[in-house]
């Protein structure tokens, strides 16, 4: 990361911007919360913050008139000649609607409405914001400790000349991952869940594994795509792009994808010191 640039952290109410926070604070970021928008080119133009730690701003709704201003406070930035990150945390609206009720507090534009209704106008605030995020994190699946994780995962390399990359596995049963950047189909592999004795164990499993990686034409499979993924890497670190989520489906997500995730990671790995690729299981015991 450059001396100019900066993190503005945002996303919806209830999807974890307050465990984002803390957790970048313990990476050792400075951390300012609700800065008006407008003052965003004069706290890069200082440079770096106390004890010469990273700056990391949260903005959100809570700033009424004040998140209006996002978009051009982002523009003057650009203008100025600094860079910056937009990291957008997002969640269901079922997962935000039971966050909302088990903390018993209102959505912050619910109003005299129900929370749902707080949540549909914050979207409509946010579509434009989230249309220009460099990275989205879902957090509907992730608790805190696994969004704490997830924070470190992206931002605990300190500064990097490569790119990071998430290897994410999943079930097509719980739905696509909203934060994917690329999405792979493992659906095409012999499914271990029909073989009584591998039924009740996942990918990352030897026998499991072995099984996956050994069906006809899997290892090409996952040669070529990692080959395919490393030549997209210059062109991404071209664009600015510093982390990358790639998702890996089969039906649950507990054997194909599972096991393919694990490989396509060390295949990544491989390819030097540019690309650092670690696998996240993000279904594994939910059936």
């Amino acid at each position: 990361m450059n001396e100019s640039e900066i993190l503005v952290l945002t996303g919806m109410s209830g999807a974890g911007r307050s465990t984002a926070a803390h957790a970048l604070e313990d990476l050792g970021w400075h951390v300012v919360d609700n800065l008006p928008p407008s003052l965003l080119p004069a706290l890069v133009a200082k440079g770096g913050g106390p004890d010469g730690k990273e700056y990391a701003v949260v903005v959100d709704v809570r700033g009424g008139h004040f998140f209006d201003e996002l978009m051009s406070g982002l523009d003057a930035l650009k203008k100025a000649g600094s860079s910056y990150r937009l990291i957008f945390l997002d969640a269901t609206d079922q997962a935000l609607v039971q966050r909302f009720e088990s903390t018993r507090r209102p959505h912050p534009l619910q109003d005299s409405d129900r929370i749902v209704d707080g949540i549909i106008r914050e979207r409509m605030k946010l579509d434009e914001i989230r249309s220009h995020c460099n990275i989205t994190i879902d957090t509907t699946n992730l608790n805190v400790h696994q969004l704490e994780k997830r924070i470190g995962e992206i931002f605990g390399a300190g500064k990097t000349d490569g790119i990071r990359i998430n290897v994410l596995s999943f079930g097509y049963k719980f739905g696509i991952p909203v934060d994917a950047d690329l999405v792979l189909d493992c659906r095409f592999i012999p499914n271990p869940h029909w073989i009584p004795e591998l039924r009740p164990l996942t990918g990352l499993t030897t026998q499991v594994s072995e099984k996956v990686l050994n069906s006809p034409g899997v290892s090409d499979f996952i040669s070529q795509y990692v080959d395919l993924v490393s030549t997209m890497v210059p062109g991404y670190m071209n664009e600015g792009k510093k982390y990358l989520t790639i998702a890996i489906g089969c039906t649950g997500g507990k054997h194909r994808s599972v096991a393919v995730t694990a490989e396509i990671s060390k295949g990544l790995n491989s390819k030097g010191n540019l690309i650092s690729a670690y696998p996240t299981h993000r279904d594994v015991g939910r059936e």
